[in-house]
Order: structure tokens, then sequence, then C-alpha cells
């Protein structure tokens, strides 16, 4: 009997040192409560409760958490169906708020989560719900961390995964992306055309001027030659005129025999003229021109107070 009594003391005195003696891990934190009262909090450490009076309430965790969104079914404002879920990461700030001003924490913040990303996404069209991801985590989380800062929690990213629109939508979605890519293809190759065009008349226009410009610098070049050249004659023709009338028959000579020359050169070149016969010999030629060079020393001698002058014999 005392053998039991003794066992049953050694079992209650270990239960005591169990009940007193608490041992908090760190990145937890346990409410204390007595006589189911919460009195206050335990930090990570060795603490000690008085067994009956005292006891563990709740053990929270201090650490940021990860909880997956579970996919599900969402309407967009132009009633396409969509399949979203998500992640959700949140840390506990202070655990009494925690313990006591929520009951089963995780679920309250998964459906919290859930109906905030429903009211997000149906306010979008699926155009919007698709490509505006970002946006859309930012409203969740901004109404998400309001409605559990009173639980003491801190939620500090809600990222979507993935949204998935049915599959008849995924198919109109590609035929029509497909569609848009051909033509911005053909827009393109269509402003290639039209640029080459473009430039091809710019170019012809700049040869036309171009070629425009050389004519006309030609033409320029070709009158001031015309215009030295009428000058040239003109003042060969004064010499010749001042030489003759100095009595010089050499001169007449000269520009008797150079017009001459040039008169019989243009009627061999004109265009009409496949053949010419005239007597050449160089005696007739040379005759004429004698008999020129006698006309002008009778005009020359008729002239008075000029001196006679012999001309020169020609032909031998």
């Amino acid at each position: 009997m005392g053998s039991i009594l003794a066992v049953v003391l050694l079992v209650a005195g270990v239960i005591v040192l169990f009940k007193t003696v608490r041992m908090v891990p760190q990145g937890y934190e346990w409410t204390v409560e007595r006589f189911g009262k919460y009195t206050h909090t335990m930090d990570p450490g060795l603490h000690f409760l008085i067994p009956i009076v005292y006891g563990v309430g709740r053990k929270i965790n201090m650490m940021e958490q990860v909880m997956d969104v579970p996919s599900q079914d969402v309407i967009t404002k132009d009633n396409a169906v969509v399949k979203v879920d998500g992640v959700v990461y949140f840390q506990v700030l202070d655990a009494a708020k925690a313990a006591y001003e929520v009951a089963t924490l995780e679920i309250a913040i998964l459906n919290l989560v859930m109906t905030n990303i429903r009211t997000a996404i149906g306010s979008m069209d699926l155009d919007e719900s698709l490509s505006k991801r970002d946006e859309i985590n930012t409203k969740v989380l901004v109404a998400v961390d309001a409605a559990t800062h009173p639980w003491g929690l801190k939620v500090n990213r809600i990222e979507l995964k993935d949204i998935q629109p049915p599959r008849d939508l995924v198919d109109s979605m590609a035929r029509q992306m497909k569609a848009e890519r051909e033509k911005r293809a053909n827009i393109l190759e269509a402003e290639g055309f039209r640029q080459a065009a473009i430039l091809k008349a710019e170019g012809e226009k700049q040869s036309v001027i171009l070629e425009a410009e050389g004519n006309k610098e030609a033409a320029f070049r070709e009158a001031e030659a015309r215009e030295r050249l009428a000058q040239a004659e003109a003042k060969a023709t004064e010499m010749v005129s001042t030489a003759i009338a100095q009595g010089n028959v050499q001169a007449i000579n000269y520009f008797v025999a150079q017009k001459y020359i040039e008169a019989f050169k243009a009627l061999a070149e004109a265009p009409n003229q496949k053949f010419v016969m005239m007597p050449m010999e160089s005696a007739g030629v040379i005759g004429s021109l004698g008999g020129i060079a006698e006309l002008a020393k009778e005009a020359m001698d008729r002239q008075p107070g000029k001196a006679a002058v012999t001309p020169p014999r020609v032909g031998g």
C-alpha cells in the first residue's frame, strides 16, 4: 500500500514539474490563462507557471507562413469563367489577438482571400484580368491586410499563380492573335512597299533635277564658249580689217582661205549630203585667193594718200 502511494506521489510530482516548467521554442509565442482567462504571453525561452492556477492557452506560430489558395471559378466582367489559384504570405504580429479574436485563423484568411480575388477579377474584363495580374494582387493585398489587421496579422504578399480561361476561349484568343499578327505583317509589308516607292520616286526626282542642272550647266558653258569664240572671231576680223586698211594683203588671204575651208567643211558634214563632188585643185583655190588679193590691191590703190602695195605672187 505504501509503495503504491509512493508511485502516485512520484507521478504527481513529475506532472506538477512539467506543468510548472515551460520552455517556449524560438519562433513561437504561448498564451497563458488563469482559470481559462488570458493573462499574458510567454516569449521564446524558459518560463515557470503555478500548476492548476495557470495553464498554456494557445501556441501561436510567429514566423511568416505560406498558405495555398485552392483553384476556384471566377466570372469576369464580360461573363467569362476563369479558374484562379494563388498563394498568401502572412505573419502573426500579436499572438493574443490571433488566438482570441478569430476562430480557425487559416480558414478565415483563406476565405477572405478567395472572396477578394473574386471581387477584383469580377470588376475587370477577361483581357484585363489576364494582363493586369499585378494590379489584381495589389487590390487583394490591400483589402485582405486591412481586414486581418484586427486579428493581429500582417499579410505581406498575395500572388495569383495561374489564371486559366476556358479551352474554347483560349482557342479563340489564339486565332485572334494569329489574325492580328498577320494584319501587322501585311501592314508592315505594305509600308515597306510604300517606302520603297517613295524612295524610288525621290531618287528619280533627284536624278531629273541633277540631269537638268547638268544640262543647264552644259548649256551655260556652251553659250560661254560660243560667246568667247564669237569674241575671238570678232577680234580676228577686227585685226584683219585693221591689217587690210594698213595695206597688208596677206591678212585678207588668210581670212578668205579660212572662211572658204570652214564653208566646205560645213557642206561636207551636212546630214542630207551623202556624196559631194567639187574641184579641189590647190592651184584653183590659190588662184581664187590671188584674184581676191588683186581686188583688194585695187581697192587700196583708190584710197587717197595710200602708197601702192605690190601684192605677193601666189601660185608660183
